[in-house]
């Protein structure tokens, strides 16, 4: 990771204004990536799951989005498959995701912020 600091934000999300938020009041002005209207790559996607060592699963947001119309339930479905998923749609990525000098983290809960600061 770089050492700036990068937020997936969505600006309607409240977890995610108190993380931007956090961020400024700690110092540090984020380059901030809406990532609904730039998303990630499936590439990208890899890299950040790695740096934060958990599965695409534990990336992939269910409540209001596509879930279960695109079939993402199905636990057979390879990573591969839902990190797919995310890159088309990217309202399936949990937010807000930060990555920073020290890798990147998932911010929920909202105070997982303070880890990083």
């Amino acid at each position: 990771m770089a050492d700036s600091y990068v937020i997936w934000h969505n600006p309607k999300c409240s977890t995610s204004r108190f993380v931007l938020n956090a961020l400024r009041e700690a110092g540090i002005e984020p380059v901030v990536r809406d990532y609904l209207k730039q998303p990630p790559s499936p590439q990208e996607l890899r890299e950040v799951l790695a740096s934060m060592a958990i599965g695409a699963r534990q990336l992939l947001r269910q409540k209001n989005t596509p879930y279960h119309e695109l079939g993402l339930d199905d636990p057979e479905l390879p990573e591969d498959a839902l990190i797919a998923a995310m890159a088309g749609h990217p309202m399936l990525i949990e937010r807000p995701v930060v990555l920073g000098p020290k890798g990147a983290v998932l911010c929920r809960p909202k105070e997982t912020v303070f880890e990083l600061i």
